[in-house]
């Protein structure tokens, strides 16, 4: 069944029922583009929680404290910082992000169990704690402090990356807002990104649980900027309940429509996050179809889209297209070579394996392009994915060479 789904205008993780945020600058990020390092996201009724972490073994402070907090799958905040990662800092480090929750807490005037913490910055360094503890005591929480929020969790990021939803299933109607943080250090399996999803719904937690790890597969599990993964990765959902309908279960009209627009929510921020990849100047969204199975065609996509030949050649609209077929080759996704199809944009460069006559101003011009489209037919079955990424620039070198400094 396909939902009554709409985006937002100017739509943010504050847009669902009951949701309050704000943001403030607390000297944490000296790099602050925003102007914001510190934020705080809150609701005014008890949520149902569930979240995806890291998949690098080293865990940051706030990851492992936030992994402790939601085994009782309730919450009602989350506070947030930018310029200093709380990883790598031992003890220390865990004392420092269970303070940082209870000033929220204490800020809030709640429980410290129901706040969650997260940071993303430099690796290594211990939080400043007594500009958090100033910071936090300036922060006013307000339903339009989500476009703020957006904007304190920002590291090298170019622009705040936010949207709501609204959806309408049978007698029920519900908003589901999201902000995301994302621009350098991406992978799939969570990259450095930092992600909180919202929602008025009314929703049973084993059903929210799934439709998160869908909605994740799909979207940030499919963006790749350099191919490295962070400590402090969150994909974090809260659900209150606010819009009144009755409990979303598995199964139902209803679960499909949430898991739907849930689904434009993650994508959208995934683009977001890809498009804006440090240095970047193009969105390359690669689409392998023809799989044998969907785990094959993510494998394929995502390997073409993470590799740092293929993205420089994009980045000098160099039409090598044998880049692609040799990343596919070494994806370990199941191919054939005599049956691959090589598409950029519309213009098929090579056909069951082989080069084709094509006009290599034509296909230049595709790659200087905001948005290059790569597509591979493997035609070994009926399976498809889509992956995300950008460009490999001199200046993604340029601002990783001088991260500290």
């Amino acid at each position: 069944m396909e939902a009554n789904i709409e985006f937002i205008t100017s739509g943010s993780i504050t847009s669902p029922q009951g949701f309050h945020a704000g943001a403030t600058y607390a000297g944490i990020n000296k790099k602050a583009r925003s102007g914001l390092d510190l934020g705080i996201l809150f609701s005014e009724a008890p949520c149902i929680a569930t979240a995806l972490f890291t998949t690098n073994r080293i865990k940051a402070a706030p990851v492992v404290l936030s992994q402790q907090r939601l085994q009782g799958r309730r919450t009602l905040a989350i506070v947030v910082n930018s310029g200093c990662a709380n990883a790598c800092t031992g003890e220390q480090g865990f004392a420092d992000a269970t303070e940082m929750a209870d000033l929220a807490a204490e800020s809030i005037g709640i429980s410290p169990e129901d706040v969650l913490v997260a940071s993303t910055g430099v690796i290594g360094l211990p939080l400043p704690m007594k500009l958090i503890k100033a910071g936090i005591e300036q922060i006013v929480l307000s339903r339009e402090g989500g476009h703020e929020l957006a904007r304190a969790m920002m590291t090298t990021d170019t622009l705040p990356k936010e949207t709501a939803v609204a959806a309408r299933a049978d007698e029920s109607e519900f908003t589901i807002g999201g902000v995301a943080k994302g621009s350098g250090m991406i992978h799939p399996e969570l990259a450095t990104m930092l992600c909180f999803l919202t929602t008025d719904a009314a929703v049973d937690i084993d059903f929210l649980k799934l439709a998160l790890r869908k909605a994740v597969d799909i979207s940030f599990n499919m963006v790749s900027i350099d191919g490295d993964t962070s400590p402090n990765d969150m994909v974090l959902i809260m659900a209150n309940g606010l819009a009144g309908n009755e409990p979303i279960l598995p199964d139902t009209s209803q679960a499909s429509a949430f898991q739907q627009a849930l689904d434009q929510v993650c994508v959208h921020l995934a683009k977001c996050i890809a498009r804006d990849g440090e240095g970047a100047g193009k969105l390359i969204e690669v689409t392998v179809s023809g799989a044998s199975s969907v785990t094959e065609a993510r494998l394929a996509a995502r390997t073409v889209v993470s590799s740092p030949l293929v993205k420089a050649a994009i980045h000098g609209s160099d039409p090598n297209w044998g880049r692609i077929m040799a990343a596919v080759g070494r994806s370990g996704a199941e191919v054939v070579e005599s049956k691959i199809d090589l598409y950029i944009d519309n213009i098929c460069l090579a056909k069951a394996g082989y080069q084709l006559p094509f006009d290599k101003e034509e296909v230049a011009r595709i790659l200087r392009s905001p948005e290059v489209p790569i597509s591979l037919q493997l035609n070994l079955g009926t399976a498809a994915a889509t992956a995300w990424g950008c460009d490999l620039s001199e200046e993604y070198v340029a601002i990783n060479s001088q991260y500290m400094t």
